[in-house]
């Protein structure tokens, strides 16, 4: 059926609004939005509590729950499921983190969580899984972080899906950016600030507060530098000052290592505190470096390693040769393992909704400022409080003096409202008075409504002349407290002096012996021994394992050396080893690197000791580095490019360098010493030979192509290349029979096509 429209009913056609823009303009804006949510709500710490948000939201709802220090330890799987359905919906596991966190004693100078079951441990092994282990907030947290929450002294804000209240900030009464520091990666972007001592951080506050034009070199002499959970020492004390003042810089730290005696006149040197940077899996590299310094013969001095360590801290011992030279290794160590590094400072955190590097006294600034504000709503709560109290004691007091009239009303009134209203308003319609005087001296009452409420519900007992007599006293002491409270909100000495005295009592509890040690020592210089040169023989066989032998027993197993290996050739031991491959590198490995060992022993893999990849590469040519320099080198590739190469443009202190230039899909097939030899022979894969006079091939540098060596016919290369004198008979076998190279004809010049040998 087809249904006509009516020229009257017009549809209405709904106009969309089209926005054009720029898509990078889009993409510019989003992936600046996403940034700055990375940074403000996940990443960074507040400066005025030190807390990133997920640190924030756990530790505010283990307060909710009621996981007190003195309650018991509740599941760490109820807490993580509980802060992220109602505070942060980013997942349980980054939730769980933060809490292992709070709760590890060797990361935090003050643990705010304490933890119960396997939280982890200083030597990398992760903490158990939620289900497993208990926490419960630690007393400094709810006493220092979280009290008076109650008092409206900080906002609060609705939760993601608005069904909760949660904080912006927790009122924490000392700067926790400082004593707790802070580690986090945003987008374009990092935070990494130091521990410090709490009793030093509580100086240099009351310090501040008490002269607010106190420079941060002023600061420094309360707040000495970073305290760090793991000790150690920081050596560049003098850098500290510019670390505080820019907020950014590096901190040198170094281990403490302590020498024991050990019976025979040995002794050992023991490491009891590490620096903080090596916390977690890098002991264990600590470990394998001292084990390689060994291996590779850095030291003889090292005789046994082993980690002592348990839950009473750190203790590495290194077992030493009688003799050693003590000093001389622990700057090796410094110099070549983790027990000397780097921490690198960059104060970043969200100030004033925006992140900010701060230095040392703007930090503190901004805390102070935070306390201030906090501590003036908290009294405000309070005066208003003990308004509110007084003006109900005034009335009950005022009651005690009229409470014959007072019964009166009740007992001649119908209802509570009432009387109520005779009491604040004197309205004594429908109320029944013995007397006229009663009558009229209710007309004249005027209690306030809170001061009504208060009578109506205050019990008989209150009439005992005691109570009475307390009464008046709570009044007394009420109105003591208004004037302190007045006074506190109305003078900066007086609400100074109570943080101060706050801060006070705070380090009084909590404060604890400066752990890290501050110095300034000279960089650790470690003085190689030279080893003693002397003459060894170098072997590789065809599968690329490389060793050393004593040249003497090498002459003795001459025939089987020879036979079993591809390179044999003798150098220094404080030489170096060249391998040229068919990608144009040379690898230079030094002969102090190869293991000197015996014949039947089977020596190490180039790829192990070198940048040699024995997948991608094949060696063409090996020989010590002294002969190399001394040399020329000719040079061919598979397209037929030859050139001569001085020795002296190889010599590098790399590891690996380009030896030739080769072009795309180009493969070189020959190095080899070019030295008295007079004519070269190329040999294709096709089966033509080209001879000619060596001198027509060029010298180049290393970075050149070179010279066509030979014209080559489509799909054919250069198979084998020969270096000979004009008179040498060098045979060679084609198809199965024995031809000599001077069979070859000879081109004078360089560049033919080549013949066939039959």
């Amino acid at each position: 059926m087809a249904f006509e429209k009516d020229k009257d009913d017009t549809m209405e056609t709904k106009q969309e609004n089209l926005i054009t823009t720029d898509y990078s303009e889009v993409m510019q804006k989003s992936y600046i939005d996403y940034a700055m949510s990375v940074i403000i709500a996940r990443a960074l710490p507040d400066v005025r509590d030190g807390l990133k948000p997920v640190q924030r939201r756990t530790l505010y709802d283990m307060y909710e729950l009621g996981i007190r220090y003195d309650s018991p330890y509740r599941k760490c799987a109820r807490i993580v499921g509980d802060t992220m359905g109602k505070y942060h919906p980013h997942g349980d596991s980054s939730i769980y983190e933060a809490l292992v966190v709070l709760a590890q004693d060797f990361k935090k100078g003050q643990t705010l969580v304490d933890g119960h079951g396997n939280f982890g441990s200083i030597e990398g092994d992760g903490a158990a899984a939620m289900r497993y282990t208990e926490a419960r907030l630690q007393k400094i947290t709810q006493e220092v972080f979280l009290q008076d929450l109650d008092k409206d002294v900080v906002d609060f804000v609705p939760n993601f899906d608005e069904t909760e209240k949660e904080p912006t900030v927790l009122p924490v009464r000392i700067p926790n950016l400082l004593v707790n520091g802070s580690e986090g990666i945003a987008v374009g972007m990092a935070t990494s600030i130091p521990t410090h001592n709490l009793g030093e951080v509580v100086d240099a506050v009351k310090a501040y507060i008490k002269n607010n034009d106190i420079t941060i070199k002023g600061l420094m002499r309360y707040l000495k530098g970073p305290d760090f959970p793991t000790g150690g020492i920081v050596v560049n004390q003098d850098d500290l000052l510019n670390i505080y003042e820019t907020g950014t810089g590096k901190i040198r730290l170094r281990g403490k290592v302590e020498v024991e005696a050990l019976k025979g006149g040995r002794s050992q040197l023991v490491v009891t505190e590490i620096p903080y940077t090596m916390l977690g899996l890098n002991i264990g590299k600590f470990l394998n470096d001292v084990a390689g310094l060994v291996e590779s013969k850095k030291t003889n001095d090292i005789l046994d390693i082993s980690n002592q360590s348990s839950k009473e801290g750190i203790r590495i011992v290194l077992e030493l040769r009688k003799g050693a030279d003590i000093e001389n290794l622990k700057n090796l160590l410094y110099k070549k393992t983790k027990l000397e590094d780097t921490f690198g400072v960059n104060m970043l955190a969200v100030s004033g909704g925006r992140p900010e590097t701060l230095n040392l006294k703007q930090i503190i600034e901004s805390h102070v400022d935070f306390v201030f504000e906090v501590t003036t709503r908290k009294y405000q709560t309070l005066l208003l409080r003990e308004q509110e109290k007084k003006e109900i004691q005034e009335g009950l007091i005022k009651a005690c003096d009229v409470i014959d009239l007072i019964i009166e009303i009740l007992r001649g009134s119908k209802s509570r409202e009432q009387v109520k209203k005779c009491l604040t308003e004197g309205v004594t319609e429908g109320i029944h008075f013995k007397t006229k005087t009663s009558e009229k001296a209710a007309s004249r009452l005027s209690f306030t409504e809170r001061q009504a409420d208060a009578i109506l519900d205050m019990r008989l007992h209150r009439l005992i002349g005691l109570e009475i007599m307390a009464l008046q006293q709570e009044y007394a002491e009420t109105l003591e407290r208004i004037r302190t409270y007045e006074d506190i909100l109305e003078n900066y000495d007086s609400m100074a002096a109570v943080i101060i005295k706050d801060l006070d009592a705070i380090k009084k509890a909590y404060a604890v012996p400066r752990r890290t040690a501050l110095e300034n020592a000279e960089e650790a210089v470690f003085e190689e021994k030279k080893p003693e040169e002397m003459p060894v023989t170098f072997l590789m066989d065809r599968f690329g394992y490389m060793k050393l032998m004593d040249p003497a027993a090498a002459e003795r197993a001459r025939e089987t050396i020879y036979a079993e290996n591809r390179y044999v050739f003798t150098l220094m031991n404080t030489d170096k080893v060249c391998l040229f491959t068919d990608t144009g590198r040379m690898h230079a490995i030094k002969a102090a690197d190869i293991p000197l060992v015996r014949l039947r022993d089977k020596g190490t893999p180039a790829d192990n000791i070198s940048n040699y990849d024995s997948q991608t590469e094949r060696i063409l040519y090996a020989a010590p580095l002294s002969r190399v320099l001394e040399e020329t080198y000719l040079f061919v590739t598979r397209t037929g490019m030859c050139k001569l190469v001085a020795g002296s443009e190889l010599n590098s202190s790399k590891r690996t360098m380009a030896s030739t230039k080769l072009m795309p899909d180009d493969a070189l097939v020959f190095v080899g010493e070019a030295g008295e030899m007079e004519q070269v022979v190329l040999e294709t894969e096709k089966g033509l030979f080209l001879r000619f006079p060596l001198k027509e091939i060029p010298e180049a540098k290393k970075v050149a192509v070179g010279a066509r060596g030979m014209k080559l016919k489509e799909s054919d290369g250069i198979k084998a290349v020969y270096l000979t004198d004009a008179l040498a008979a060098f045979t060679i076998e084609v198809n199965g029979k024995p031809f000599t190279l001077s069979q070859v004809r000879l081109s004078k010049t360089r560049g033919g096509a080549g013949t066939r040998l039959h």
